[in-house]
């Protein structure tokens, strides 16, 4: 079995050197980029499973850099590393096709969880249009969600509530989680608004069919899995 692959973008050395490190103590093969323009050229001489991306960097930025891989590659999984007071630059990537975001200073090892589950959501992807656990399919592009043959009538708030879940399949999720990354981390509203969607979402996607997909995990959060 080949290594799994992750390209690091980023201009501070100490940072990249102790991610270089710490990815390859762990058995991936790392290579490192100052820039973007340096990453961009790596990633135009080779497929990466994975690509760690600061946003702040200097020649292209991190968006930028972003804006390039997506307009021709849907599939390769995107971590952006954002500031702290970086709302906009967390928003923007997400929207662009970012798969998730880790905020500087953060702890190597919740890093490497963040690294793990998203290659093992990358596995899940089926094609480059879709997102799909058992009959249910979730096409981002044009914000479509079907459930065998009959389309879902979701809300925006719902759809990306969804779309979080099917990127995190099998993974049990806080509803600080769900708040922070579909809400934002500055959401100073009751945090029962979460459990309020994941109803609406869970009638939409469950009511009616089997199996059923999202799961209340007590005291803990909740799941989307096929229990079969």
């Amino acid at each position: 079995m080949s290594e799994t692959s992750i390209l690091v973008v980023e201009d501070e050395e100490k940072i990249a050197r102790v991610l270089e490190l710490e990815l390859e103590y762990e058995g991936y093969k790392v290579v490192k980029a100052k820039d973007g323009l340096e990453g961009l050229q790596y990633i135009r001489e080779q497929k990466w499973d994975l690509i760690l991306l600061d946003v702040m960097l200097p020649g292209m930025s991190g968006i930028d850099l972003l804006r390039r891989i997506r307009t021709g590659d849907d599939q390769t999984q995107v971590i952006m590393l954002t500031a702290r007071d970086g709302l906009d630059d967390k928003v923007t990537g997400l929207d662009l096709g970012a798969n998730d975001y880790v905020t500087k200073p953060f702890q190597m090892e919740e890093l490497l969880a963040r690294i793990r589950a998203t290659l093992r959501v990358g596995g899940t992807k089926q094609s480059a249009d879709f997102l799909e656990l058992a009959n249910l399919k979730v096409k981002e592009a044009t914000h479509e969600a079907f459930r065998g043959e009959k389309e879902l009538q979701l809300t925006a708030k719902e759809f990306s509530l969804l779309v979080y879940f099917m990127r995190n399949q099998r993974q049990v999720l806080s509803r600080e989680q769900l708040l922070d990354h579909v809400w934002g981390y500055d959401y100073y509203g009751d945090t029962n608004i979460v459990d309020v969607y994941v109803r609406y979402v869970r009638n939409k996607i469950d009511k009616g069919y089997e199996p059923h997909l999202l799961h209340t995990v007590r005291g803990v959060g909740y799941v989307l899995k096929d229990p079969r």
